[in-house]
Formats: structure tokens, C-alpha cells, sequence
């Protein structure tokens, strides 16, 4: 599978631990930078499908380092992080090229929820993932079968199906994949619903129960 490449740069290497870890844990490829010279050295020799900086940084500073970037062409979107969260910081850190900003301390589960967006804002960005018999496009909402059929997917099947790729081997309950693919106001019978329509179309294969938890992708 093809994980989201992201590039952290971030100072304090307790906070870049926890976010690594847990970031990886959600599916991406992480590479930690701990200043802003590593950050712009890395953002324009490498490819990235996001980027989270930090804005107080050593040798160069976030919006300094957003600046060169955005000079140079890399049109990656950023996510800003920093402990400065007035209007007017907020309004220099987007005019700086950023595309989204966040002030510490924050919730893990709004940062993952940005990241998210931002890539969904950006579909050019969104890589396609592995699914058993094929590769799921996430822009185009189609699976291309290894056989080379094209399989066109609803909105929620697609979403579905990225949430499983994107962690293959975890076991997500019902619970966690209604409040992450659906409406938290609906039945939890929806993502039974759902998970029906995917092996419809793609085979039972591409979506197991695990009984008593919930639903992973692939067989048992």
C-alpha cells in the first residue's frame, strides 16, 4: 500500500514523537524534520502530499519557511501549528501560503480531522490505496481490478473502503466507522449496509467481519 506522505517539521521532539507515533498509526508515512533549514531542505528535494509546521522554529522560522516553499513552487498543503493563536497570527500564517492552522495546545482527533480535509480539498494529493483485487482511486471514487475492470463507487463506499486501506489488519467496530464514514445521527446498521453494497461490487472477499468487534479489510 502507498501511505499519504507527510513531512512534520517540528521543534519540540516530545510533541514530533507523539504525532509520529500516532500520525503513522493512522496510515502516514512520516518524515521529521527539527528545524527549519531540515524542513526547506526536505520539502524541495522530496515529495510530500502534506506538510505540518510548526511556526516557531530554529534556523528557519515556520513563516519564513512557508515563504521559501511557496517561492520555489511546492505547492503542498500546510497545516500550521503554534502556540500563537490570535486572529491577526492566524491571518498571517494563511497569508503566508498556509492552508489551514491550528494553536496549541489542540485535540489529536481535530488535527487528524484537518489533515483529513486538507486532503480531501486537494485530490490531486490523495493517493490510491490498495484493496484486495485491485487499487482504489480516491479522487475518481473507482477501483481498477487487477484484471483491468473499472469498478465506480458511491461516495460513502469509497470513503468506506479508503478508512479500511489506509489501515489494513485493524479491526474498526461499527461505532468507529459510523462516527468517521457516516452520519453519527444514523443507525449503525448504514455501515452494515454499506459493507454489503462494497462486497456486491468488489466481492466478499474485500471487506471481513471479525466476529463480536466489527469489519477490517480483506478476508480473515
Amino acid at each position: 500500500m502507498t501511505a499519504t506522505r507527510l513531512l512534520l517539521v517540528e521543534d519540540d521532539q516530545d510533541l514530533a514523537g507523539l504525532l509520529g507515533r500516532v500520525l503513522g498509526d493512522e496510515g502516514y508515512l512520516v518524515t521529521a524534520a527539527p528545524d527549519g533549514q531540515r524542513g526547506l531542505h526536505l520539502g524541495l528535494s522530496q515529495e510530500f502530499d502534506v506538510m505540518i509546521v510548526d511556526r516557531g522554529l530554529p534556523a528557519i522560522e515556520g513563516l519564513d519557511l512557508i515563504t521559501r516553499l511557496r517561492s520555489r513552487g511546492v505547492s503542498t498543503p500546510i497545516l500550521v501549528l503554534s502556540a500563537r493563536g490570535t486572529t491577526a497570527e492566524r491571518v498571517d500564517g494563511l497569508d503566508a501560503g498556509a492552508e489551514d492552522y491550528l494553536a496549541k495546545p489542540f485535540e489529536l482527533t481535530e488535527l487528524l480531522a484537518r489533515l483529513r480535509a486538507l486532503l480531501r480539498r486537494h485530490p490531486d494529493r490523495a493517493e490510491h490505496l490498495v484493496v484486495p483485487g485491485g487499487r482504489l482511486d480516491l479522487a475518481g471514487r473507482t477501483v481498477r481490478r487487477t484484471d483491468g475492470g473499472l469498478v465506480e463507487l458511491s461516495e460513502r463506499e469509497s470513503a468506506l473502503l479508503a478508512l479500511l486501506a489506509a489501515r489494513p489488519g485493524v479491526v474498526f467496530s461499527r461505532a468507529e466507522l459510523l462516527a468517521r464514514v457516516f452520519d453519527e445521527a444514523e443507525s449503525e446498521t448504514v455501515v452494515d449496509t454499506y459493507v454489503h453494497y462494497c462486497r456486491r461490487k468488489l466481492g466478499r472477499g474485500v471487506i471481513s467481519t471479525v466476529r463480536g468487534l466489527g469489519y477490517r479489510l480483506g478476508r480473515s
